[in-house]
């Protein structure tokens, strides 16, 4: 019996990477001879990287770049398996969680070191980049990004502007006469779980602007400086990209990596299945489990969980998700492809006991989902 294991994170417990170990190790007690593949998953937020590391054996890199107030941090991204996909978490270089809460503005910080990830990861071989663009704390539609890239952007006296969303309404011109040839070649893959516009009311600056700062005369600024920017970029790059579904994901760098690197938004989940393989990885498996740390309503649109029974689906291979947490709607991920859900809690239990023993409760409840599996195969 081969048996597949696809979690994603126990977000502030386990990485999908341990959350796999944990499933395998309850598998091995109920199936001792199974043939167990763990392939950590990831949507494209937090913990990206490291799933698709583990997934296909690859290495973690580091650069020093510019962070998202200007000062220099340290960034990790991924080399997969294969030698030549680097996979970068846009937060690693431009994240909320790298600015203090008392310096959260997002008409100040820039993707400039965004940028320079890409390019430490081309000049290091990688043919393909992966980016996830989750946990952002910039609103500049991408212009720290371009300015890395080589892109020069210029004022009405053809002095560059400083690039992050305060500062948008100060240009006036694109220059592309300087941007790096090396990325000529290079596929950019956008992991992108959202479908906001660059602007207006479900724009970048109206839903996700007050979470990284913004106070409302804030997000009418940056809106209309973004809406500014767009302009620029459709009159001198010929890419028209306000109204772009996803564009405005991550302060609208979604719509700065389509027009300055040539990107393509893709469904997060989309592009881990197919950077881990498994749809190859579950052929002749008997089950697939999977797990998250929570199940509600929301996990039926493009989570984890329901990305995976999707593909074990189109295989005609059951899927068990297990889950920390059962939360209103979760039974929509039925209707979406998986065969059943369990609890990893045994009963009444804290939070925090919960996290605590996250890998402990996981290893249980998939021993015991599978010896229920296992009952159900032996009564057909």
């Amino acid at each position: 019996m081969k048996i597949v294991i696809a979690p994603d994170k126990f977000k502030g417990s386990l990485s999908a990477a341990q959350a796999a170990a944990a499933i395998a190790k309850g598998v091995r007690k109920a199936a001792p001879d199974a043939i167990v593949d763990s392939a950590p998953m990831a949507d494209g937020g937090e913990g990206t990287v490291n799933a698709l590391v583990a997934a296909t054996s690859g290495s973690i890199r580091t650069a020093i770049v510019t962070g998202p107030l200007g000062e220099r941090v340290e960034a990790a991204y991924g080399i997969l398996g294969d030698g030549s996909t680097a996979v970068i978490e846009m937060a690693a270089a431009a994240g909320l969680v790298l600015v203090p809460i008392e310096r959260r503005d997002p008409t100040k910080t820039t993707t400039i070191g965004v940028g320079e990830l890409i390019l430490d990861a081309v000049q290091n071989g990688a043919k393909r980049v992966i980016v996830g663009i989750g946990g952002s704390a910039t609103n500049d539609g991408g212009a720290g990004l371009a300015q890395a890239l080589g892109y020069r952007l210029l004022d009405e006296n053809e002095e560059p502007i400083n690039p992050a969303g305060g500062t948008l309404d100060r240009l006036a011109k694109i220059e592309i006469s300087r941007r790096d040839r090396a990325l000529d070649p290079i596929t950019i893959d956008i992991a992108c779980d959202v479908d906001n516009p660059l602007c207006g009311p479900k724009g970048a600056s109206a839903i996700y602007g007050p979470q990284k700062g913004a106070s409302p005369a804030m997000v009418e600024l940056l809106d209309r400086n973004l809406a500014h920017f767009a302009a620029i970029i459709e009159r001198d790059l010929g890419v028209a990209i306000r109204d772009l579904p996803g564009a405005g994901a991550a302060g609208g760098l979604g719509a700065g990596l389509v027009a300055f690197a040539h990107g393509r938004l893709v469904r997060g989940i989309d592009l881990i299945v197919d950077a881990v393989k498994l749809a190859d990885r579950l052929q002749g498996a008997s089950l697939c489990l999977t797990a998250e740390g929570s199940l509600d309503r929301s996990s039926a649109f493009g989570k984890t969980v329901v990305g995976v029974s999707q593909i074990a689906g189109d295989n005609n291979i059951p899927v068990i998700a297990l889950a920390g947490t059962i939360g209103p709607g979760a039974e929509d991920v039925l209707k979406a492809g998986i065969d059943a859900y369990f609890s990893i809690c045994p009963g009444p239990i804290t939070l925090d006991e919960a996290v605590k023993n996250a890998a402990e409760l996981l290893e249980h409840a998939a021993e015991h989902a599978l010896r229920a599996f296992l009952a159900g195969c032996r009564r057909r």
